[in-house]
């Protein structure tokens, strides 16, 4: 059951993250070397989330280190995602 719970809480945290990293990205770093590269600074989002998310799922009972890689790999997509898109109003 725990396990269960945990996975969903995975893949919320993965969703979440992306859309609003991809929003984020789209609307306010569109000007900024972000555009110009959205894969390095996919990448670059993306595992910082990782490591800033580690400690924290490391202190929760139900989630662990799987958690934090998909919350970092949902941003990392929505950022390169975000920033691929210069033509956003």
């Amino acid at each position: 059951m725990f396990e269960l719970i945990a996975l969903v809480a995975s893949g919320v945290a993965a969703v979440f993250g992306h859309v609003g990293s991809r929003d984020y990205a789209g609307r306010k770093l569109r000007y900024t070397w972000v555009g110009e590269n959205p894969a390095a600074s996919g990448v670059i989002a993306g595992v910082g989330v990782a490591l800033l998310a580690a400690p924290v799922v490391a202190i929760l009972p139900i989630v662990g280190a799987g958690t934090a890689l998909a919350l970092g790999a949902g941003v990392g997509t929505g950022v390169a995602m975000g920033a691929g898109k210069s033509d956003r109003s």
